[in-house]
């Protein structure tokens, strides 16, 4: 039998899982950073989001349905519904991804040469097109253990699926350099896809070892009779890709505006790799670095929202969604805090170079709203409202690339005129999901509760000033840096108690602090 967590329980697993993957995620960024240049790593950074749109087209938005209804289907011990969830999902995603697979390998040279202008990533494309079928089959397995509210499968297949791409990229970059910075970044996505192939038989693994489901027995039977479990999940999964498919388009065609906008305003096409990737090599991921936090309580959250909706709690529902905010919001004011103050010893010790570090003090103060923008969004889709969470990501899309446009193409603004609209993005992204959830739901967060997350920003704000002119006072070193983080972590722990942001309830719902807080 499939052991199930608590909300918290499963949001600390998913959590120390991201903590570790993130970890190994930079380490992996450093070398490909360390051993291809701003250059290669651009050329890495652009090709992405072409797999992340194909890969959004495959799912459908299915994980997040599939989690919704196994969800509901669990609660009323419904098994056969599970099962037929599961045939038509794997079904679906097959066959969507085979199709994707070789439209994506076909039009490789016309992204690469005529979108992204740099006909050197048509390598990088298709290199990494193999790992289609693979997140497709992945994500069904995925949407099923967090439905059974077991997070623990997902959680070891991420960590699995890094230490594999740590463990290869080094070696496939070191053997295809010699060839050109594009073959090496080709390694580097060769990598990517032996780390989820790796992950994938794991969770197959875990899937078979329980026993609980037997997919093959009668698969074609519960196939004909799938008529309303096919409507059941397109309910949800339709809206849902639409938001998926607003972001991963918005990705899509990013780079592809960024480096028509700063060739207008007289930038050369390597300069435009070359700041590119530093913005979406360098910035970006620092930037993200907490959102393994809010991803891990967008997961917990959706199957436990649907529970409370099942039940008509609305108080349940109301309580969640703000403690996920008040935990989102948590974990990211340090990064932000820690972002604006240090950003210059932060790139120049990690990737040798502070070349962006105007950029990342300008983004940080503002990427604190990404930090409970995914909560939010997972909230309205689990009340199915996921098209109201699509429209306002339409329309944050559409206003971000009109102000790129505008201000990239002008020579005054030239790559900054990239991250003022991204700000703009989230921002606005992020305050239409909580007008969303005003209206539909009448939630809000209480005044009281944004005058705390004003303190916490301000007074750890103005004791992380302190520590850094400390800091640059003495010969600064790693060593002293990671001392003064350490110093300002603790301090930001204690504000957090003392404006009881972590209440001693939430402690007590986590099994190796039980006995020391009772």
């Amino acid at each position: 039998m499939l052991s199930k967590q608590t909300f918290l329980q499963g949001t600390l697993i998913l959590i120390l899982a991201g903590m570790i993957t993130r970890f190994l995620g930079f380490i992996n960024r450093l070398v490909v950073a360390r051993l291809m240049g701003e250059e290669g790593i651009g050329l890495y950074m652009m090709a992405l989001p072409t797999l992340f749109l194909v890969m959004t087209l495959t799912q459908l938005g299915l994980p997040v349905a599939i989690s919704k209804r196994v969800a509901e289907a669990d609660a009323r011990n419904d098994r056969a519904k599970i099962k037929r969830i599961l045939v038509v999902s794997i079904i679906i995603t097959s066959i969507s991804s085979i199709f994707f697979t070789v439209v994506m390998i076909f039009a490789a040279p016309f992204i690469a040469t005529t979108l992204l202008t740099d006909d050197r990533t048509l390598y990088p494309i298709i290199a990494v097109s193999p790992i289609i079928p693979i997140v497709a089959v992945s994500s069904v397995l995925r949407g099923y253990f967090q439905g059974m509210q077991n997070m623990k499968p997902q959680s070891y297949s991420q960590v699995i699926e890094q230490i594999v791409r740590i463990s290869c990229v080094a070696l496939f970059v070191n053997i295809l350099l010699p060839y050109g910075v594009e073959f090496a970044a080709a390694g580097a996505m060769f990598s990517v896809i032996l780390g989820e192939f790796v992950s994938l038989l794991y969770m197959i693994y875990q899937f078979k070892s329980k026993k609980t489901i037997r997919i093959r027995h009668r698969f074609f039977n519960y196939l004909k009779s799938s008529k309303q479990t096919i409507k059941e999940l397109f309910s949800i999964a339709l809206p849902s890709t639409g938001s998926r498919m607003i972001s991963s388009f918005s990705n899509f065609l990013e780079p592809i505006i960024v480096a028509h906008s700063l060739t207008l305003a007289g930038v050369s096409s390597v300069m435009v790799t070359r700041q590119y990737g530093e913005l979406t090599g360098f910035v970006l991921p620092l930037l993200f670095l907490p959102t393994f936090i809010t991803q891990s309580l967008s997961i917990a959250l959706v199957p436990n929202i649907s529970e409370a909706e099942a039940t008509e709690n609305k108080k349940l529902i109301h309580y969640r969604i703000h403690q996920s905010i008040r935990i989102s919001f948590a974990s990211g004011a340090i990064a932000t805090v820690i972002l604006s103050i240090f950003a210059v010893p932060i790139l120049s010790f990690m990737y040798g170079t502070s070349n962006a570090s105007t950029i990342l003090i300008f983004m940080a103060p503002f990427y604190i709203l990404l930090y409970i923008q995914s909560p939010l969004q997972a909230a309205l889709q689990a009340l199915d409202l996921a098209k109201p969470a699509m429209w306002n990501s339409l329309i944050g899309a559409v206003v971000k690339f009109i102000v790129l446009f505008i201000l990239a193409s002008n020579e005054s603004f030239g790559i900054m005129g990239v991250a003022i609209a991204m700000s703009i993005g989230v921002i606005l992204i992020t305050l239409l999901h909580l007008a969303s959830l005003r209206k539909e739901i009448n939630f809000y967060i209480p005044i009281k509760d944004i005058a705390k997350m004003v303190a916490l920003i301000l007074i750890t704000w103005g004791l992380g000033k302190l520590i850094y002119d400390i800091y640059v006072n003495y010969d600064p070193n790693i060593l002293l840096f990671g001392l003064s983080l350490i110093v300002l972590t603790i301090i930001y722990i204690i504000l957090l108690f003392i404006l009881k942001f972590i209440s001693r309830d939430e402690l007590e719902q986590i099994p190796f602090l039980q006995k020391w807080i009772r």
